[in-house]
């Protein structure tokens, strides 16, 4: 059986724009190096309210996010100058280590409409002795990355090893990431090998034993439990974790093993230390002004 089980909370990231928040969560912040997991869409919106959902530039520290859309398009702009539409299948995975900045937007009005948006995004804690190291970014297509196909089955490889299958996205520590397909009936075994590790449900429902799990839910094992999960429906899971790296204090987009660098990435963000992305620097979301604790990320946060 589970750990735990962490149920999604609804958390707002603009206007009209609503995610399954997964991790942090009180009870289990991380599961390997993973210490943050959003759930967007499908999302449904009118042209004019496009704009809304525009996550503006925002700093992170600390952390490498990983965004993938199962449908939909989104432009990311970097401050390293980097610009990138992300397309289903594929993976923008950006360094922030000592700090960068990001935007990510929707600029096709086409993909608004009629549900035509879904993601996940996570972000990825970085060792102690790689936190500092020079930001960089990687979309990598869906034709990198390694895809296993079985009746009843299918998976891709975002990163990391797992069920042999080994994708060349470079990580940091020990980890994997897989999106996996399963159809009605099929039964499928959790990954072996790694000190903790996740299972989020992003559609349909499955029995593990004689429980049932819905979508919305990350069902958390550690490394001694041998778990096989049975689709009750045709079903979407995202399987996720890793070794873990120790303690994390994260604050809004901050992920740091040290409070006080935390306090520093406020400062730098606040006095206009870190760059903003050369071609999309007239707005930005600002500092919160809210006294540092160790806490979920408001709801402005996402990588």
């Amino acid at each position: 059986m589970p750990e735990i089980v962490i149920n999604a909370r609804k958390a707002a990231i603009g206007p009209g724009m609503m995610v399954n928040r997964i991790l942090p969560f009180r009870m289990r912040r991380m599961v390997g190096p993973f210490i943050f997991m959003d759930h967007a869409g499908p999302v449904s919106l009118d042209a004019a309210n496009g704009p809304g959902m525009d996550v503006l530039p925002h700093p992170h520290i600390g952390l490498s996010t990983v965004s993938y859309l199962f449908k939909g398009k989104v432009t990311h702009r970097d401050s390293l100058g980097v610009k990138q539409i992300i397309e289903p299948g594929e993976v923008n995975w950006m360094t922030a280590g000592k700090g960068i900045a990001h935007s990510e937007r929707f600029e096709d009005p086409a993909v608004l409409a009629g549900g035509q948006l879904e993601m996940i995004q996570t972000w990825v804690a970085l060792p102690e002795k790689d936190e500092e190291t020079d930001p960089s970014f990687f979309n990598y297509q869906k034709e990198q990355l390694p895809v296993f196909e079985d009746t009843g089955l299918w998976m891709r490889q975002i990163a990391g090893e797992a069920y042999g299958l080994k994708s060349n996205v470079p990580t940091h520590s020990p980890m994997f990431y897989l999106h996996v397909e399963l159809k009605k009936g099929f039964r499928l075994e959790v990954p072996r090998g790694f000190e903790e590790r996740g299972l989020y449900v992003a559609k349909g429902l499955l029995a593990l034993g004689n429980q049932q799990f819905a979508s919305g839910q990350l069902l958390v094992f550690t490394k001694n439990e041998e778990p096989t999960v049975q689709a009750l429906d045709d079903c979407t899971i995202m399987l996720l974790g890793g070794e873990p790296l120790g303690e994390r204090f994260i604050w809004w987009n901050f992920v740091s093993s040290r409070k006080e660098r935390i306090e520093q990435a406020r400062e730098d963000w606040k006095q206009g230390r870190i760059d903003l992305p050369p071609d999309d620097k007239e707005t930005f979301i600002p500092l919160p002004e809210e006294k540092f604790r160790r806490k979920d990320p408001p709801p402005e946060a996402l990588s």
